[in-house]
């Protein structure tokens, strides 16, 4: 295999090359020789985008390579890692003068942003099939490919404990929850034009929704998995601004910028840092559950997890206990644990809350895992859509937000600011209190690895 990077900067290989060592990890005792072997399968070619002569050039350079490699058929895989404006002119130089026309598969991988509202997004979808099919399309979102989100399904599906339980009987609410501790720095300017809901929410969050929801699919075959998954988003109401808040960093007490401090963030801005949203299923499963969706920049911690509370037990009985748990961690410190309560040891019969605990870096300490964007380009090589975002997914998600983002920018509602470092605006607490019930005496605490 050959890897080909193409952009608009006037490199030399060389400096390619460098660019990649400079950039490329490496982890075992042959992978520096492995990184370099990578190195010298690459080569740089410079173009503009929706170029049709260059993309014809870039043609010409692949067919020598393709009879250099002297494999038995030539494959192609167009990363479409560019700015989301050059998307559709890209797709048609590459369509009309840079595809295999016989003997072997064209493939696009194109990062989100998928536009920027329901009405952008068609636009967009409509523009690349003109060259590339649904087949030929793999929408990536990297949060697909993390260990613990792949593991959802077989959690769900593969313990009959669970299913049971996983309804509007036995759940009070579910909640999902990214967190970052880091602000926009020397991204502003980008950010600024999507905000967090398109970056974060509309995405990452929702497809987690979707699997966590979602029915048992026929087979774990993509388009058994991918029907279901648009069943949920199908069924869920679009946002009410009654269940929303939005925030927006300032500086924090030590000295770090806000947002607006950013030079490439205009001093008026109103787009959020920061949201949280409660979200509706409406089918049978799981009417009357809130789903609270919260993500944020600039805050206390990094976190990404699933969290979902089951009802109080009835009775008097050990009334005093707090509700079971199942939390799923993300990241970082990948987990699976149950809350439970439990006696505390000794001649009394106090209880306390303790948890059941699978801590990947205790069970797993031997094993690698893949990072996601590994395990996602291995399965657009072999031609997996499992866990990568079908049209009809991403116009159901679009149809959830489009409404509430056009109302915002519409009436430009101010978020509220919070203090850079901090948990975020406590409305959005106050928001949170309403569905869930915190326990503010437990804490979880990542197994690690025997010594």
């Amino acid at each position: 295999a050959s890897i080909v990077g193409y952009a608009r900067s006037d490199w030399s290989l060389d400096k390619f090359h460098q660019f990649l060592r400079d950039h490329l990890s490496s982890s075992g005792p042959d992978g520096e020789k492995e990184k370099e072997e990578f190195i010298s399968r690459s080569t740089y070619v410079s173009g503009q985008y929706g170029s049709p002569d260059d993309m014809g050039k870039l043609h010409n350079i692949l067919l020598d390579l393709e009879r250099e490699n002297q494999g038995p058929r030539a494959d192609r895989i167009f990363y479409f890692a560019i700015p989301p404006f050059a998307f559709a002119d890209a797709a048609a130089a590459i369509g009309t003068r840079a595809m295999v026309r016989s003997g072997g598969y064209n493939r696009m991988v194109i990062e989100k942003p998928f536009g920027h509202d329901l009405d952008s997004y068609n636009a967009l979808a409509a523009n690349l099939s003109k060259y590339f099919a649904e087949e030929q399309m793999y929408r990536i979102d990297h949060y697909l490919g993390k260990e613990m989100v792949q593991n959802l399904m077989a959690l769900r599906f593969a313990n009959s404990v669970f299913e049971p339980l996983w309804n509007n009987n036995h759940i009070t609410s579910v909640q999902i929850t990214f967190k970052e501790d880091i602000g926009t720095e020397g991204r502003g300017g980008y950010f600024d034009k999507y905000g967090i809901i398109r970056d974060v929410m509309q995405n990452h969050l929702t497809q987690i929704v979707s699997l966590v929801a979602m029915e048992p699919p026929v087979s774990t075959s993509a388009e058994h998995v991918r029907d279901e998954k648009v069943k949920v988003l199908q069924s869920m109401d679009p946002i009410r601004m009654e269940d929303i808040v939005l925030g927006q960093y300032v500086k924090g007490q030590d000295g770090k910028p806000g947002y607006l401090d950013d030079d490439t963030v205009p001093q008026d801005s109103t787009v959020p840092t920061f949201a949280l949203v409660v979200a509706y299923i409406n089918n049978r499963r799981w009417d009357g559950v809130p789903f609270i969706l919260k993500c944020g920049k600039a805050l206390n911690e990094r976190k990404a997890e699933i969290r979902i509370q089951f009802k109080k037990v009835p009775g008097k009985l050990f009334e005093s206990s707090s509700p079971n748990e199942l939390v799923m961690r993300v990241q970082p410190d990948e987990a699976v644990y149950l809350k439970v309560t439990a006696k505390v040891p000794g001649f009394s019969l106090e209880t306390a809350q303790t948890e059941l605990d699978l801590s990947y870096k205790s069970r797993y300490a031997d094993t690698r895992l893949p990072d996601a964007y590994e395990r996602l380009i291995f399965d657009v090589i072999r031609g997996d859509h499992s866990l990568f975002v079908r049209h009809d997914e991403l116009a159901a998600a679009w149809g959830v937000f489009s409404p509430m983002l056009q109302q915002l920018e519409e009436n430009k509602v101010p978020p509220i600011k919070y203090e850079r470092g901090s948990r975020g605006p406590a409305e959005a607490d106050a928001l949170v209190a309403r569905h869930y019930t915190r326990d503010a005496d437990y804490s979880w605490t990542p197994k690690q690895p025997a010594a």
